[in-house]
């Protein structure tokens, strides 16, 4: 079998987040399980370009990747030599997957290896939900559904990575097939088994850990921290567009809560130390197709309190994980009065979460489900 992943970007453009390391660590897994795998990417790196030589393809991690030039930054990502590369080349591949929509790399590229013949498969992360067709550049992203998007996912498979999700997708189209499987999560070798527990002032350690932008719901969690009576401290972990980080800040100012707030920035392979040193983690997401940090928290048994609108909040509640709070700000500042007050519960979940996390996500059996569902696709297609 040989498969073409095909994303906007690859490692080590952490800049993007979650994606970024599912895609790597999905061919990684693939290249060890003896499947061919190869990595169409560009040199996006958010504003700048990753120092790669474009078009030559490389061994990332045992896993042969080509960066193209893209003439575009984000979140468009156009790039010629990629669609020029992929339309010569797309016929030495049993599939391919397209990784994201809305952008010129994903789209195109659907494109060529459609009018190609070759079956394709796309797993949206997130890009195709009501929240995402008026979050932002809505007009464009209509004109785009209406030309050629529908016609394409029509034609194509759709990987999704929860049932929420799956929802969400076929409100909007009916493609050929749909089939859900989570994401591939990257998880420490080693939890520390030592127990974890309140720091001696009592204060509740809440830490948000995500690229920050108006989608994650920070802004809310802000607001709904004035309510708190509870003693906390907020750490907040991740990047975004200084305009936006300097405007949230002036919330928490205003607010009156600057004090209780801890601006760290981005974190990578001190993630998971920064995640085991909390008490609670936070995803007040507005739309979230999964959530690769609520497993990444669970993983080292951190609870999690996270919207009714992130991918993973079923999962959550049936594995008794945490909480799912409404999109309010009220709801949000209610939950943190009451985990602060169920510390048995935090530090249950804390002592069963690693386990549940490493035998839900095993990654053979992620890898086993992930070949069947190319098979599927390339027999049936």
């Amino acid at each position: 079998m040989r498969i073409l992943q095909i994303n906007a970007s690859y490692k080590p453009a952490y800049i993007y987040g979650g994606p970024t390391m599912s895609v790597s660590k999905l061919s990684e897994q693939l290249t060890k399980a003896g499947c061919y795998t190869e990595v169409f990417t560009t040199t996006a790196n958010g504003d700048i370009e990753l120092q790669v030589v474009p078009g030559e393809r490389v061994m990332v991690d045992d896993v042969p990747v080509t960066y193209f030039k893209r003439l575009t930054k984000d979140h468009s990502h156009f790039s010629p030599a990629l669609l020029r590369r992929l339309r010569k080349e797309v016929r030495h591949f049993d599939v391919v997957h397209i990784h994201a929509w809305w952008n010129l790399v994903s789209v195109l590229s659907c494109w060529v290896a459609i009018k190609r013949q070759v079956p394709v498969v796309i797993s949206p992360r997130g890009t195709l939900s009501a929240y995402s067709f008026s979050n932002k550049n809505s007009l464009p992203k209509q004109i785009i559904h209406g030309l050629i998007g529908k016609r394409l996912l029509k034609k194509s498979s759709i990987h999704v990575t929860s049932d929420r999700e799956k929802r969400a997708i076929e409100n909007i189209i009916l493609p050929k097939r749909t089939i859900t499987i989570p994401n591939f999560v990257v998880l420490p070798e080693r939890v520390n088994d030592e127990k974890r527990e309140y720091s001696d002032a009592g204060t509740l350690r809440l830490l948000f850990f995500s690229r920050i932008e108006e989608k994650k719901g920070l802004d809310i969690l802000l607001n709904a921290l004035k309510a708190v009576t509870a003693p906390y401290h907020l750490t907040i972990a991740g990047d975004g567009e200084v305009d936006y980080i300097d405007r949230l800040k002036a919330i928490a100012a205003n607010n009156g809560i600057a004090d209780h707030i801890s601006w760290i920035g981005f974190q990578g392979g001190n993630k998971f130390k920064v995640l085991q040193q909390h008490d609670l983690m936070i995803l007040p997401s507005h739309d979230e197709n999964f959530g690769n940090v609520v497993i990444e928290s669970l993983g080292v048994g951190t609870p999690v309190l996270v919207s009714k609108h992130v991918g993973l909040a079923d999962y959550v509640t049936a594995n008794k994980l945490g909480w799912i709070c409404e999109l309010d700000e009220n709801d949000i500042s209610a939950y943190i009065n009451r985990i602060f007050e169920e510390k048995d519960k935090l530090n249950s979940i804390r002592q069963a979460a690693p386990d549940i996390i490493r035998k839900d996500f095993d990654e053979a059996k992620l890898t086993e489900k992930y070949i069947s569902m190319y098979n599927q696709i390339i027999n049936n297609g």
